[in-house]
């Protein structure tokens, strides 16, 4: 379908969501089962999400060629995956994908031994990998300042390097837990590691992966535009509870509680997820995002609804998801009243402005593409008619997003 409209209803809600599983604890139990040589049976739970699919799908093929559509995490870590194997293959993946940045991680594996070509633009897909030989290279650095799924890619194969590995970490970490989820899978798959963040070093002996089975958790980033149904609903007695999120979760998404105390929504753990119900919000709240940058855009939609003044730090990363994530927001906050302005290039932005309903032109939002912004505008059904275009975009992470939002809005394509 190339739209869907959404309408309010005149009552209140109290619904059970059953959430789909966390691809990225997904995506690295593929991986790192696989280097344990243990079967797809043994990772339970896995994600419905594309990039998960897609994951799945690769590790059990054979060609010559890797397309992993628009897939992140799956062409930064599979990349790593078939070098440490000494796999010959060609990596490449949409457009959009062939413009995302993969450089720093080529140069860290070649540091190592790969031998990879660029078969287009230098530092972007496609690229062709040749087979590995290993270069006596214990010690290596890497930027942390663009992607931690480079890390996280680099981690996962150290410890079949014949001398293990001390990496060091150059430039501020982003998205921190995600590295930290790496390691705490990792060990649960029998690797230890050891981490000293003040130096920012990791240092992972050479050792053998063991089979453990795994079960992943319901995603908290998902989790989040169902805080935004609660944040956002006119009824006082609203609430949604979450299945399948951890009290002490590894996900860097779990954020979404503090952020949203901040913003009208209570968190009580009930043993099987997490009860969401309304609270008093704040008048404005500023937030480091550098850890969680994919709560950004529904934080921000959040934000213009309730009229809550907001400030953004460490949302660079943005730019380079899949899509320009800054530029998409700018563009459709202004529909409702939004004003996302850079305040300090690159580091800082303020968002501020009142929410606009229009009572004679219902406001189309455009989704770019990328998930996250048509699951970020969906919320606003409940305050008026919206139409979100191309929606099938929640494939990538969600694709029972549009079912379970039937749970809670009315709907028509």
């Amino acid at each position: 379908m190339s739209q869907i409209r959404l309408f309010p209803r005149n009552k209140s809600f109290q619904e059970i969501i059953p959430l789909p599983a966390s691809k990225s604890e997904s995506n690295r139990a593929l991986i790192i089962n696989a280097l344990a040589g243990g079967a797809l049976s043994n990772v339970s739970n896995l994600a419905e999400a594309r990039d998960t699919q897609t994951m799945i799908r690769l590790l059990s093929e054979n060609g010559e060629v890797a397309d992993v559509l628009d897939a992140g995490t799956t062409m930064r870590f599979l990349t790593a995956y078939y070098a440490i194997k000494g796999q010959k293959k060609i990596m490449t993946g949409t457009p959009r994908m062939c413009e995302r940045p993969i450089g720093i991680l080529v140069d860290a594996l070649r540091g190592l031994g790969a031998d990879i070509n660029y078969l287009n633009k230098e530092g972007y897909p496609p690229m062709q990998l040749n087979g590995f030989s290993y270069a006596g290279n214990r010690n290596l650095s890497i930027r942390g300042d663009v992607s931690s799924q480079f890390i996280s890619a680099i981690l996962m194969l150290a410890p079949l390097l014949p001398d293990g590995l001390e990496l060091t970490i150059t430039g501020s970490l982003g998205s921190k837990p995600y590295v930290e989820m790496t390691l705490a899978q990792m060990k649960h798959f029998g690797i230890q590691a050891e981490a000293d963040w003040h130096k920012a070093v990791i240092n992972i002996p050479a050792q053998s992966y063991q089979v453990n089975p795994f079960a992943v958790e319901s995603d908290w980033s998902g989790a989040s535009y169902w805080y935004s149904m609660v944040a956002l609903s006119p009824f006082e007695d609203a609430s949604l509870e979450l299945l399948g999120l951890k009290e002490n979760s590894l996900q860097g998404d779990s954020a979404i509680q503090h952020i949203m105390a901040e913003m009208g929504v209570k968190s009580t753990y009930t043993g099987r997820g997490f009860l969401l119900s309304k609270c008093e919000a704040k008048p404005s709240l500023a937030w480091d995002f550098t850890d969680c940058p994919d709560l950004a855009q529904t934080i921000c939609v959040v934000a213009t609804a309730k009229n809550i003044h907001l400030t953004l730090t460490g949302i660079e990363s943005l730019k380079v998801k899949e899509t320009d994530r800054v530029l998409a927001l700018q563009q459709e906050l202004k529909k409702i009243g939004g004003n996302l302005v850079e305040v300090e290039p690159c580091l800082k932005y303020e968002l501020s402005g009142a929410l606009t309903i229009y009572e004679q032109v219902t406001p189309e939002f455009e989704t770019y593409d990328d998930h996250r912004m048509a699951m970020a505008f969906a919320p606003l059904g409940l305050l008026s008619e919206i139409v979100i275009h191309e929606p099938g975009v929640v494939a990538k992470s969600y694709p029972s997003f549009w079912s379970h939002v039937d749970k809670i809005l009315d709907s028509k394509e």
